[in-house]
């Protein structure tokens, strides 16, 4: 296929000359530099040991829901390399696909055959020198996957991180799957959000700690890790259970660290809107007035308590078919904008039991509530959903990358909110309050389920505390998962 290389070459040239102007733009706040997630980190390291000759862990793969932050961690790397280790700007290449497909009607494959063979005057093959390139908005080219192993294959010299939409990972092709390092991007957790917006660094490894009591019932080292984060938490000027509260309803988003709260749920909204409207239709070919269908079947989820969707009374509810309403469900998931969590029980009754559906971020329900009216964080009727989803987003995280084998919600009625699945196939049921909350639930399903423990996530708990075989954890110790 023929493509305008004098085109194409101006263009190159103009992102070269701007990237450090972009980097500055992206990474200042107000004139003050912007803190680094633990997400940069990793990216650090994989760039650090990729100019130590390490060949390996140079393709990385960062999907993650439109809004967490990519292009601003790629603008970090970026000053980074330029800054720290003395690269070169004409060696970084920074390009937003979707720039490129829609202004130019060009392929990435040709724009990076441009910037080596007509800037570095190199093939592939006989670069000499290091180069990154930063493909932002990967998933508008459709054949990206393909331009990523081709290029690892060609040449070790080639640094390159492909970011966007969620379904990213869904659009690897087999043979660059092996070659690839995922490295997805998730809502921002209270360790994030507190350290953004105040500069409180948490205790080593807090997250890690907690997470291991999850999932092997030993509280000791993540009640260490607790005295100490209670410490630090001393320093705030409001009340931790306040600053809490402010992240469960409005701290999600990397928006939210300088923005008041009305514009946050405002530039949520529009987020939303954007995926909608934009990145599902590059996903598959809705018709118009399906979109209001979508932002129907989202003010649904918003507005009702975390609980069993029947996608069948769904779709009477909205006077359209059952197989839209499944078509768009599965859609919005591929985005990231919502997940669900499986019945469990025996295959029949796992059959006839519909699933549960959460968003990515409770940030996200409450801003569609915000939108609509219902906005209330004064009310424990308004905080436990919020809570509910707030955990179940964290055991999603923890699914997503790993930890957990899976996560499932008892098919019998009155029972724990989640039971999550160990490798070992273990069963850990938990329970989630706001408020007073009863530990029999709790008691019953770890007696039926054979569990060694089970745990009580809540507001009511001060510390990490196990009595016999049940774990309690505060709401905000639980939240620096």
């Amino acid at each position: 296929m023929e493509y305008d290389k004098e085109l194409l070459l101006n263009y190159i040239k103009e992102q070269l000359r701007e990237g450090p102007i972009l980097a500055r733009e992206n990474i200042y706040q107000n004139g003050k530099k912007l803190k680094y997630r633990s997400a940069f980190l990793k990216l650090k390291q994989h760039a650090d040991n990729f100019l130590r000759g390490n060949i390996y862990n140079r393709f990385i793969v960062m999907p993650g829901l439109r809004g967490v932050g990519k292009t601003t961690l790629i603008f970090q790397l970026y000053d980074y390399l330029m800054n720290k280790k003395g690269i070169e700007a004409n060696r970084i290449l920074y390009v937003s696909t979707d720039q490129l497909t829609e202004l130019l009607n060009e392929r990435l494959h040709h724009a990076i055959d441009v910037f080596i063979r007509d800037v570095h005057k190199k093939t592939p093959i006989t670069l000499d020198k290091e180069l990154f390139i930063f493909v932002d908005e990967a998933q508008y080219d459709e054949k990206w996957s393909q331009t990523g192993k081709m290029l690892y294959d060609q040449s070790k010299k080639i640094f390159m991180i492909f970011s966007g939409s969620s379904a990213l990972q869904l659009e690897l092709n087999v043979d660059a799957i092996r070659r690839t390092k995922k490295e997805p991007l998730f809502p921002l957790n209270f360790q994030e959000y507190l350290l953004l917006k105040h500069g409180i660094y948490p205790p080593k490894s807090t997250s890690k700690s907690i997470r291991k009591m999850i999932i092997n019932g030993e509280i000791m080292e993540a009640s260490e890790k607790e005295l100490e984060l209670i410490n630090k938490l001393s320093t705030l000027r409001s009340p931790p259970e306040k600053e809490w509260e402010d992240y469960l309803c409005y701290g999600g988003f990397p928006i939210s660290i300088h923005l008041n709260e009305f514009d946050i749920h405002r530039k949520t909204y529009e987020m939303i809107q954007r995926i909608i409207e934009k990145d599902i239709n590059h996903y598959r070919s809705f018709r118009k007035d399906t979109t209001r269908v979508i932002f129907r079947i989202l003010t649904f989820l918003a507005l009702q308590k975390p609980g069993e969707l029947s996608e069948a009374k769904l779709a009477s509810k909205l006077d359209v078919s059952s197989s839209l309403v499944n078509s768009i469900l599965d859609i919005l998931e591929k985005t990231h904008l919502i997940f669900h969590v499986d019945p469990h029980g025996t295959a029949g009754k796992a059959v006839r039991k519909p699933r549960k559906y959460y968003f990515l971020s409770p940030s996200i329900k409450a801003s569609l509530n915000f939108i609509l009216g219902r906005y209330a964080p004064e009310k424990n009727e308004f905080l436990g959903p919020l809570a509910e989803n707030l955990v179940a987003s964290s055991f999603f995280k923890m699914k997503e990358i790993g930890i957990l084998n899976g996560i499932l919600y008892p098919a019998d009625p009155g029972s724990v909110d989640f039971l999550l699945s160990r490798a070992d196939g273990e069963i850990i049921p938990v329970e989630v309050g706001v408020g007073r909350k009863s530990k029999g639930q709790l008691k019953k399903a770890i007696k039926r389920y054979k569990s060694n423990y089970g745990i009580l996530v809540s507001n009511r708990s001060q510390i990490i505390e196990k009595e016999g075989n049940m774990i309690q954890i505060p709401l905000t110790t639980f939240s620096f998962i």
